[in-house]
């Protein structure tokens, strides 16, 4: 009658986001590494360097390590100026990397193709893989100790640390390193982060100040949502009005009370919205 639930996320999620969407919950977090995980060196990079980062990656693999590179299209596009895997996978094995064996992922490959790739790459059958955010998640390959992402500044700080947990997996010192399309963008504010803070909760504080919590019933990840807050990242303001709810639902559950009929309306008025989601049909979207 009463199951036990128990709710994972591999990405950390805000405290303030977390007592909102999940106040009604026993809040368990786990903000420690393994043991002997070595913290990851990040070094932002201007795209005139991408020589220096390919001889470093060369010296990695020349020690036995493997190596990412990802990019952030699977093929050149007219529209959006910025480097693509399928495109650079060729150049790379030819100029940067002749003497190495080289791996291509994308989204684009047939489900057992990109098992295949993975189980290659982590069985050492290639010592570098080209690679787009497809490695973001799900990837463990303790051997690997560089990862290259090209187009930094087109991915959001959340992102960027998924990319970054792909290495560092193993007893290795480990490397990020993150080139955006133009110099310009070397001084972007998510790379300076980056480079300066380890702390996935760190760095997902800032995420949600930066790109929004998107919706919370809806499939929107970013921007702000119609739930309004006064300030997402107030702690303290947010567990004042999680513990006036609750002692507000202890008395009056129904919200029946004459001087709650108010707060019913506005309860009914936000359901009725987000059912409708974005389809108007109904369902929740």
């Amino acid at each position: 009658m009463n199951p036990n639930l128990m709710v994972m996320t591999a990405t950390p999620i805000p405290r303030s986001l977390s007592l909102t969407l999940y106040g009604d919950l026993d809040l368990s977090v786990i903000d420690e590494l393994p043991p002997e995980r070595h913290p990851i060196e990040t070094q932002v990079l201007r795209p005139i360097e991408r020589a220096r980062a390919h001889n470093f990656i060369r010296g990695q693999l020349k020690q036995g390590r493997q190596a990412y590179i990802i990019y952030p299209l699977v093929e050149g596009s007219d529209k959006v100026q910025a480097k693509a895997a399928v495109d650079e996978y060729q150049r790379l094995q030819e100029n940067a990397f002749p003497d190495f064996r080289l791996g291509l992922l994308h989204g684009r490959l047939k489900a057992d193709e990109k098992d295949q790739v993975m189980t290659d790459f982590r069985d050492g059958r290639y010592d570098l893989l080209v690679s787009t955010a497809v490695v973001e998640v799900g990837v463990d390959v303790p051997n690997a100790s560089v990862i290259l992402v090209e187009g930094a500044n087109r991915f959001g700080l959340s992102q960027l640390h998924q990319f970054r947990g792909r290495v560092g997996r193993g007893e290795h010192q480990s490397y990020c390193l993150l080139i955006p399309a133009r110099a310009d963008e070397a001084e972007n504010e998510r790379l300076k982060a980056m480079e300066e803070i380890s702390d996935g909760f760190e760095l997902a504080e800032i995420d949600l100040q930066q790109r929004g919590p998107g919706d919370f019933l809806g499939t929107r990840q970013s921007g702000f949502s119609e739930l309004k807050a006064a300030r997402l990242t107030d702690v303290r303001l947010i567990e004042k009005a999680r513990g006036a709810a609750a002692s507000l639902f202890e008395r009056d559950p129904g919200l029946e009370a004459d001087e709650n009929h108010r707060l019913a309306s506005a309860l009914d008025r936000f359901w009725a919205n987000a059912a409708a989601g974005v389809n108007g049909k109904g369902e929740i979207s």
